[in-house]
């Protein structure tokens, strides 16, 4: 089948906003400029067309969060049941999405995410493993991150790390200062992310792997990735919306749905990571995705499950940075689509010719109010809950074919 979408404001991170016509052909984006006869003709009637989200590092596979959300493409975390660590496992998951959604699975770095053995990252690529990941916690043994940043190199993996010292993260739920003093929660310093990233930033160098720490929250972490980038360390880092617009003072009333990892950081971490989005320092946003239910959050702040719904809301947040001239439309998509899919080794993420057809139709100005209780996803658990935002996907399609 032939499409082709016309009157409307087209989105590519590398070719920037124009108005045109876009014609897919089959499965993929076609270099045509004039109408075929017979192509079915969609007017966009002055609404965006833009590359699909590719969501780099969730931790559940939500069909109907994904939908809402305009996400095709999910970078699935180990941290399963079972945990990701083996080929038929990795095919498995890769199959869970099909036909709606295209699942990426992210191996573990070690065999059951232990922190002590090597997983076998060579036949987990081999079985469709995008790459390997820590999970949610650091590997503390720095001669086997050596190995894994090594081993990965040699399989042509980018290794995903958890940011955070686990040695002064253990038992902490916020992170130390004003807010986790008023409130008598155990808390650990912001600089537990910069001890972690400074020393996988020194193993990353040595072996000259490739690595792509998952979030960085802080001011003290963006200047370590900065610098590092300036050096010509292979780096990337990504961060959610969540630590983009919150601080830690959304957690002053005990509302579980504010217990994440990493925890909220204060507001100067928060401005300074508006600074590094504006400055290209972090590459990627991403949803988070960690649906929790009443029984993992519906208990005492340091009894709870962190994590948080994300994936529904994360393009409706996401466009709040072009609203407030942080970034422009394609400086966005490329951190929700071209840079995570890169991270990935993924050729999609632009409207190029030959490119995946994998496309979201956007109403960039359509108005309505995140609800805990209305969101598809599996559970409901936002931060953002009552929130009043902007921005609707109208239409979606994957390889070509529309997701109802």
């Amino acid at each position: 089948m032939i499409r082709a979408f016309t009157n409307g404001r087209l989105i590519c991170p590398r070719g920037g906003v124009r108005t045109g016509t876009l014609i897919v052909d089959g499965d993929t984006i076609s270099a045509a400029q004039e109408i075929p006869e017979g192509a079915e003709v969609i007017d966009l009637k002055g609404k965006l067309l833009a590359p699909a989200i590719v969501d780099l590092g969730a931790f559940a596979m939500d069909k109907a969060a994904c939908r809402a959300g305009g996400i095709v493409r999910l970078a699935l975390m180990p941290d399963q049941s079972p945990v990701l660590d083996a080929p038929g496992i990795v095919q498995r998951a890769s199959a869970m999405g099909k036909p709606e959604l295209w699942v990426h699975p992210i191996a573990a770095a070690t065999r059951g995410l232990e922190g002590t053995d090597l997983a076998e990252m060579a036949i987990t690529a081999e079985a469709g493993a995008r790459a390997v990941a820590t999970g949610r916690s650091w590997i503390a043994d720095s001669r086997l991150m050596r190995k894994i940043l090594g081993y990965a190199r040699g399989c042509g993996l980018t290794v995903i790390a958890h940011a955070e010292d686990g040695g002064l993260t253990r038992g902490a739920v916020a992170t130390e200062g004003e807010t986790a003093t008023r409130l008598g929660l155990p808390a650990a310093p912001a600089m537990a992310e910069a001890l972690a990233i400074t020393r996988d930033l020194m193993l990353a160098e040595e072996t000259g792997a490739r690595i792509h720490f998952r979030q960085v929250t802080t001011a003290a972490g963006f200047d370590l990735i900065r610098a590092a980038k300036a050096r010509g360390t292979r780096v990337t880092c990504g961060i959610t919306p969540a630590h983009l617009l919150l601080s830690d003072i959304a957690m002053t009333d005990f509302r579980t749905f504010a217990h994440l990892s990493p925890p909220l950081r204060d507001e100067q971490d928060r401005r300074a990571a508006l600074a590094a989005v504006a400055d290209g320092t972090i590459d990627v946003l991403c949803s988070g995705h960690d649906p929790r239910g009443p029984e993992e959050k519906r208990l005492p702040f340091a009894d709870s499950a962190p994590g948080m719904a994300g994936a529904e809301t994360l393009l409706a947040l996401s466009l709040q940075l072009v609203r407030d001239d942080i970034v422009p439309f394609e400086r966005l998509f490329a951190m929700l689509a071209a840079n995570p899919a890169e991270v990935l080794g993924l050729e999609t993420g632009l409207l190029e010719p030959g490119m995946p057809a994998d496309l979201i139709v956007i109403d960039p100005d359509s108005p309505w109010r995140i609800s805990a209780e209305s969101l598809v996803a599996k559970a409901g658990n936002t931060p953002f809950d009552g929130l009043p935002v902007q921005g609707q996907v109208l239409r979606v399609f994957k390889g070509g074919a529309e997701i109802l």
